[in-house]
């Protein structure tokens, strides 16, 4: 059998709307042949399973016996992956070039660097600013506050000019290329974080090993609405994740 060089998972939970755009957009733009895309679904009560067998049959698909989270999903992988780099991706990532040989790369060329992220886009282009230090209680919570917002442009490092890739302490959970043995080395993400979270805590303990990188020369789109926290369960999924993290890494300012 031939070796995997890369494998990457992308968990989906009733996201038959968004993730066949996903799919395509991966197999399109990624030429290599020594990459296996996985879906990881946590029992999706729509046509999610159904549409990818049909749409994309090269797409090796996990059926979970429940919803167990973000994590969970992702973490199925950790038995059957044997390849030396992992992508976590999102269903609403959309690429537009082979982001994977531009992160692989430079992992090759960097195997000090354990983690790395590529810039994250808006669909009309803007990019994203999303965390790349550890979460704190100023960043998560006083940022909220209309006298505060600045310190979501600290936590998410908004106002640096990154012109070449960067030594960060978070990686965003919605796109990152690990280094397979990294993943199961830490266990895969934390099973006590449902769905928030999980990235930053994977991030500070992969950084025992070895560094995160933020890579700005290349990119991925992102179709991010954030509906989750516009609803109550939403909203308490994110207290209780925010909890689950500052209980194991301490409360601090």
């Amino acid at each position: 059998m031939k070796d995997i060089l890369v494998t990457g998972c992308i968990v989906t939970y009733n996201n038959a709307h968004c993730v066949g755009e996903c799919i395509e957009s991966i197999l399109k733009e990624t030429k290599r042949d020594d990459f296996q895309l996985y879906v990881s679904d946590n029992c999706s009560q729509d046509q999610t399973v159904d549409m990818i067998k049909s749409r994309f049959p090269e797409v090796r698909v996990l059926k979970n016996s429940h919803n167990g989270g973000f994590g969970y999903g992702h973490n199925r992988m950790l038995k059957i992956i044997h390849s030396k780099y992992h992508l976590v991706i999102n269903p609403d990532i959309i690429f537009e070039e082979d982001i994977i040989e531009k992160l692989v790369n430079y992992m090759e060329m960097h195997p000090e660097v354990g983690m790395i992220t590529p810039k994250i886009l808006n669909r009309d282009g803007t990019e994203q600013f999303l965390p790349k230090k550890d979460p704190s209680f100023r960043y998560v919570v006083m940022s909220k506050f209309k006298p505060f917002n600045h310190y979501r442009d600290e936590y998410t490092r908004k106002n640096e000019v990154f012109e070449k890739p960067t030594e960060i302490d978070s990686c965003t959970g919605c796109f990152f290329l690990i280094r397979t043995g990294l993943f199961k080395k830490l266990n895969g993400f934390d099973r006590h974080f449902f769905m928030y979270y999980e990235d930053a805590d994977l991030s500070r303990r992969a950084r025992k090993y070895q560094k995160l990188i933020f890579y700005p020369e290349g990119y991925v789109y992102h179709d991010w609405k954030r509906d989750n926290v516009r609803s109550l369960r939403g909203i308490l999924i994110f207290l209780k994740s925010m909890i689950v993290y500052f209980k194991k890494w301490k409360w601090r300012f």
